[in-house]
């Protein structure tokens, strides 16, 4: 399939993980707090917290201190939580979100000074362009859960996942262009989940917009109060784990493929995604519950 094969381009396996219960870590010392070494895989305490209950697997920016900079050791510790096992049948869906006021500030421009070197700075783009295009090759949909504030790249982040939900008071902006760096990779992103005068302006102002208005120009799925973000997000992956992961992660990778091509290539693409889909054990053992008028029972 499409989504195993772009996984495998980037790399399936991270080292380290240990067998975890329900809620319990995905490996040791994943959800402890404080950054990890700069430029290097899993020196010890992580930037991020991951666990996994029921086929939902919750990844949580933990660096609320530093406003949860997507820092290069931030986005390496996010590949790998949503890296991890990313083929287990026990997988369902994703949900990132983050702990504090901030959903995330970007880049950490601590790691963009002269001082660094363009070598530096190219594996920071370089390594959060593949968690981006991660999220839309991987074999599940992955959800954003946003409360609060998301700027630049964690924008980006937002704009990257296959749905959003936002608290009311979220806010989300591109404002690069302030401090002299445009947002030059998050409006990939950007560019194609909301209309191009929109993101334009995000882009050339740097003024943030409103959970409302991202939800009308289609940034987010939808926006709900505060105290019902978490019930909200959960009630959303519950509904997607309870379905089959074949047919989901068939049916999300031809979405994605068909977008750019024409309308005759993308109805034949489509067409043949729907046979493909049909052939699948779980397309027939569908057809049959529904025929037998019983609940179905997937294979996965």
């Amino acid at each position: 399939m499409a989504a195993a094969a772009g996984l495998r381009a980037l790399g399936t396996r991270a080292p380290g993980w240990l067998p975890r219960g329900p809620w319990a870590p995905l490996a040791a010392g994943l959800c402890s707090r404080g950054p990890a070494g700069v430029g290097r895989p899993e020196p010890g305490p992580r930037p991020t917290c991951a666990r996994q209950r029921d086929g939902i697997r919750s990844v949580v920016l933990s660096d609320p201190k530093k406003r949860n900079a997507l820092s290069l050791a931030m986005l390496k510790s996010l590949r790998s939580d949503i890296l991890h096992e990313a083929e287990s049948p026990d997988l369902k869906v994703i949900i990132i979100s983050a702990e504090g006021p901030v959903f995330s500030s970007g880049h950490d421009l601590k790691e963009l000074t002269a001082e660094r070197g363009p070598e530096y700075h190219a594996e920071v783009f370089q390594t959060c362009s593949e968690v981006m295009m991660l999220i839309q090759n991987h074999p599940v949909p992955v959800i954003a859960m946003v409360n609060g504030l998301a700027t630049a790249a964690g924008c980006q982040l937002v704009a990257s996942c296959d749905i959003a939900v936002a608290s009311d008071t979220s806010s989300f902006a591109t404002p690069g262009v302030n401090v002299g760096i445009f947002c030059s990779t998050p409006g990939v992103a950007l560019g194609r989940a909301v209309p191009r005068k929109v993101a334009l302006e995000m882009l050339f102002t740097g003024e943030p917009i409103s959970a409302q208005k991202a939800l009308l120009h289609g940034l987010l799925s939808r926006v709900v109060p505060e105290e019902q973000l978490e019930e909200e997000t959960l009630r959303i992956a519950r509904k997607i784990a309870a379905s089959s992961r074949p047919v989901l992660s068939l049916g999300k990778a031809a979405f994605y493929r068909q977008l750019p091509q024409d309308l005759r290539t993308a109805y034949h693409l489509a067409s043949q995604t729907m046979v493909d889909n049909v052939a699948l054990w779980d397309g027939q053992e569908g057809i049959e519950a529904f025929i037998q008028k019983r609940k179905p029972v997937w294979s996965q």
